[in-house]
C-alpha cells in the first residue's frame, strides 16, 4: 500500500504538487509523473505465457507481472520505468553459473543417476536490471518533422547527495513495490523491489535486488544492515541527459 509520510493538502500545495486522481497511487510534481502499481501474483496462465516469451521453463515463485513503478517528465516524454518481465530479460541474458546449495552434493552421489538433481540455470534469478527507460511524445505538446529526443547515459564523478535525502523535508509520497520473490526452496531468499520516495526537492529511487540465506543470522535477514559488511565488486555513477529539439 502507497504510504503518503504523513503529507498533508498543505505540504503538497506548498511543495507545487498534487495527489493522483482516485485510482492509481502517485503524485505529481513539477512535471513530473510518479504512479506506483500493485498487483497480486501472476495465475499459472500468464505464467505459461512468460516462460514462453522468455525461452525458459523457469520463474521465480512469485511473480507480481503487473506490478510496476513508472516516472514521466511530462514535457519531454522521457519515461522511466521498473517491472518483472524487464528484470528477467535481463537475468536470461546474465550467463551466470548455477548457484549449488549445501544439498546439492548429496544429490550428485546418489547412486542411482536418474535420481540426479542437475541445475543448469542460475535459480537465484540475479539480474543486471537497472530499470528501463523510453521516450513517450506528449500528445499536447507540437513536435516539428523534425524535431525528436534522445537518451543517452554517461558516467560521471557526482554523487547523490546524502545530506539533502536525510532532510526534514516532509515526504510527498512513498511506495515500496514487489517485482519479484522466491524462497530458493527453503535455501535463501531472493527479492526484487524498487521503492520511490518523493520530496518537494527531489525523488529518490532504490532499486535493489537481494540474495540472502536464510537464518544464517538475525541480521542477515535486512539488506540496510548486511549491505554495510559486503564488500564492494564494482561501483558505477551515471546520469541521464535527454536532448530535446524544437519541441515547441
Amino acid at each position: 500500500m502507497a504510504v503518503w509520510g504523513g503529507a498533508s493538502e498543505s505540504d503538497l500545495k506548498a511543495a507545487g504538487a498534487e495527489a493522483l486522481p482516485d485510482g492509481p497511487s502517485g503524485v505529481r510534481l513539477r512535471g513530473w509523473h510518479i504512479e506506483s502499481s500493485r498487483r497480486p501474483i501472476l495465475n499459472s496462465l500468464a505464467l505459461q505465457e512468460w516462460e514462453e516469451k522468455l525461452g525458459t521453463s523457469h520463474l521465480p515463485e512469485m511473480v507480481f507481472g503487473e506490478s510496476s513503478l513508472y516516472l514521466l517528465h511530462e514535457d519531454s516524454g522521457l519515461k522511466l520505468h521498473f517491472n518483472a518481465f524487464d528484470a528477467l530479460k535481463g537475468w536470461k541474458r546474465e550467463p551466470l553459473p548455477p548457484v549449488e546449495v549445501p544439498a546439492a552434493a548429496k544429490w550428485k552421489f546418489r547412486s542411482k543417476p536418474f535420481q540426479q538433481v542437475i541445475l543448469d540455470y542460475d535459480y537465484t534469478f540475479t539480474t543486471p536490471y537497472c530499470g528501463s527507460e523510453a521516450i513517450e511524445p506528449n500528445p499536447e505538446k507540437a513536435i516539428s518533422e523534425d524535431g525528436c529526443c534522445s537518451l543517452c547515459w554517461e558516467d560521471c564523478d557526482e554523487r547523490i547527495d546524502l545530506a539533502a535525502l536525510s532532510s526534514k523535508e516532509p515526504i510527498l509520497f512513498y511506495d515500496e513495490v514487489v517485482l519479484y520473490e522466491d524462497e530458493l526452496a527453503d535455501n535463501g531468499v531472493s527479492l526484487l523491489t524498487v521503492k520511490v520516495r518523493v520530496m518537494p526537492s527531489c525523488w529518490f529511487l532504490l532499486l535493489r535486488f537481494w540474495k540472502g540465506f536464510p537464518s544464517d543470522s538475525a541480521s542477515y535477514g535486512d539488506p540496510n544492515l548486511i549491505s554495510q559488511r559486503l564488500p564492494v565488486i564494482a561501483h558505477k555513477t551515471q546520469r541521464l541527459k535527454v536532448s530535446s529539439l524544437l519541441i515547441c
